[in-house]
């Protein structure tokens, strides 16, 4: 048999510790202090110790005890395994405490910019090694990544295809839309500018079916107009924003992510057009499985998300962005 693998060699952390502390006292009574207990009971655990490894780890000098060749042997992975299950003990604390491990979530674009980003830094903040994966898609594929188990959670909205019964659902707020365009776009200093106007224009737009398309399908039926019918369609922020920088197109996009573009430090060079009356995506909800409970750092990142939905100064902050 190998003894090397016999676990009646093997030793407690109790031995473990009581050995660095004879390495590191010399003595065993002051070993015994820093353990709290008694030189007697220290004595009997060394005695064990040695027994089970065959073999002496000690001597007594006149100055106090000094490894033996196999004490030394032994004492230089006694320090290995006591800082690692130090750092073990301390993993699960912050684990437990929700300030480690991992977390993958996803959201549409405005939550994303408007709430994710200041959770994430806030968790970050107290737990720099927590890692969090963040993608940013439409709710189709988010609902698809969730129920397959790849994310804790997602800021998405529900569609019928999907059953609802399997979500645990928070609500959350709907999307403001605005239409962007290059600052000096022939419109961009108007005092309002009408959907009769802008129906003249070239639109950038998500594919038929998006959300923010939709909501701008419905407010030209609002009006009675007809759907913009010159229309460059692509889901590319960035294919957008070159296309806008290029040419007298304009693009309807969440009021976050304008906000983002116009204002400093980006400052894009953007303008949002001033529409008579607000035109809204249908709401986002705070979605995840009810089978798969959340761990420690995914509920302290979704209350985190909570707290800034429901701050109504934050709130007025992005109504008053633009």
């Amino acid at each position: 048999m190998d003894m090397n693998k016999h676990p009646a060699r093997w030793l407690k952390p109790s031995q473990l510790h009581l050995l660095s502390e004879i390495a590191t006292h010399g003595q065993l009574q002051l070993a015994a202090d820093a353990m709290a207990v008694t030189q007697p009971a220290a004595s009997r655990m060394l005695a064990e110790v040695e027994r089970q490894l065959g073999a002496p780890v000690f001597v007594r000098r006149p100055k106090g005890m000094e490894p033996t060749q196999e004490g030394r042997a032994v004492l230089r992975r006694v320090e290995v395994v006591l800082r690692e299950m130090r750092s073990m003990v301390a993993d699960v604390d912050l684990l437990q405490q929700g300030l480690a491990g991992s977390v993958s979530v996803g959201a549409v674009t405005g939550p994303a910019v408007s709430h994710l980003v200041a959770a994430i830094r806030e968790i970050k903040s107290t737990a720099p090694r927590a890692e969090i994966s963040v993608d940013v898609m439409p709710s189709r594929d988010l609902l698809h990544q969730l129920m397959a188990g790849k994310m804790d959670f997602v800021l998405a909205r529900i569609l019928p295809e999907f059953d609802s019964h399997a979500f645990e659902i928070t609500p959350m707020r709907d999307e403001r839309i605005v239409i962007v365009a290059r600052a000096n776009h022939p419109l961009a200093r108007a005092h309002v500018v009408t959907l009769t106007e802008l129906s003249s224009y070239e639109w950038i737009m998500q594919q038929r079916g998006a959300p923010i398309r939709e909501a701008i399908v419905n407010a030209f039926a609002q009006v009675g107009l007809p759907e913009p019918h010159n229309v460059v369609s692509s889901p590319s922020a960035l294919l957008s924003m070159a296309y806008l920088a290029q040419s007298d197109a304009v693009t309807p996009m969440v009021q976050e992510v304008a906000s983002l573009l116009i204002q400093p430090p980006i400052g894009a060079g953007f303008s949002v057009l001033n529409l008579p009356h607000d035109i809204r995506v249908s709401p986002y909800y705070l979605l995840r499985l009810r089978r798969r409970p959340l761990t420690p750092l995914a509920l302290s990142l979704r209350d985190g998300l909570l707290a800034r939905s429901n701050d109504p100064d934050l709130a007025r902050c992005y109504a008053s962005d633009l």
